[in-house]
């Protein structure tokens, strides 16, 4: 099973939403072409790169389009951690991602 978190949906709504405001049509294509390569992970969970900056074999990342769909692989079902534009630093967004996690607590 394909698990989207909460932080992923909110990236893929961003870009939807970015998208549209030039095409409401290649919004639609792009985020449905992303859920659909998602879903292919559950037969194929291994088929991403491992995320470089983090190293850890269950942590990978399809590149579609210009986005990395960043995974977790565990026994039982995968998770997309984020979508992230390729140009974005992503250990920068990761900190600060967990730094307003910390502050809502």
């Amino acid at each position: 099973m394909v698990k989207w978190s909460k932080p992923a949906k909110l990236d893929l709504k961003q870009i939807r939403d970015y998208i549209a405001r030039d095409s409401k049509f290649y919004a639609q294509k792009v985020s449905t072409e992303i859920v659909e390569k998602s879903e292919k992970l559950n037969a194929f969970p291994s088929v991403g790169r491992i995320v470089p900056e983090i190293e850890n074999p269950n942590v990978r990342e399809l590149l579609i389009y210009s986005y990395r769909l960043v995974y977790e692989v565990f026994s039982d079902k995968v998770e997309v951690l984020a979508l992230i534009h390729s140009k974005r630093n992503f250990i920068k967004d990761l900190l600060n991602e967990q730094r307003h996690e910390k502050n809502r607590d």
